[in-house]
């Protein structure tokens, strides 16, 4: 195996990883969901603390499950020109598609959020909300794990573009996965 082809997997096997554990929270959204409604509405009860807890949870599955959807091929893509190409085709669009697009945008978001995140940390930024969560900087820490996790994924979309262009490597990472 070429060291292009580690790469991808490495890379891939990550966003795989946390895609998949970042998805468990969607279950805990609906569930923390639930208390809350029979919190209030049966016993008059409120908690900030678990209502933010459904904010940071939301923000987490987009923020950090995005690499994980780019992985899969499920962001928004115009399919006119797109579909009907060949696989070498497709891999020059997502080649372009990621060096123009994918890694200026993410690497804008880094620079731009940086200093943002860092003056949560160093405030330790907490809920503006009495009994809120006082680790508001943790969540605002996804603005910089995001674009990193992004331009990971889309560094193994690079190598396996060149991969399927060289003629090495088939376009669908999930066919070489089970062995298709």
């Amino acid at each position: 195996m070429s060291p292009l082809n580690r790469l991808v997997r490495v890379l891939d096997g990550f966003s795989e990883w946390s895609g998949r554990l970042i998805s468990w929270l969607t279950l805990f959204m609906v569930l923390v969901t639930f208390v809350i409604v029979v919190m209030r509405y049966l016993f008059n009860v409120g908690n900030i603390a678990l209502q933010e807890s459904i904010i940071y949870m939301h923000s987490f599955v987009f923020l950090l499950g995005a690499a994980y959807t780019l992985k899969h091929d499920g962001h928004v893509r115009v399919d006119i020109f797109y579909r009907p190409l060949s696989e070498r085709g497709k891999a020059w669009i997502n080649l372009f598609g990621t060096l123009l697009l994918l890694l200026p945008v993410s690497i804008f978001i880094l620079v731009v959020s940086w200093e943002y995140v860092a003056t949560s940390w160093s405030l330790l930024e907490g809920s503006q909300e009495a009994g809120g969560i006082p680790y508001r900087y943790v969540l605002k820490s996804t603005l910089i794990a995001m674009p990193v996790m992004m331009i990971l994924q889309g560094i193994a979309d690079l190598a396996r573009c060149l991969l399927v262009i060289a003629g090495k490597a088939h376009f669908n990472p999930e066919e070489e996965e089970h062995g298709l």
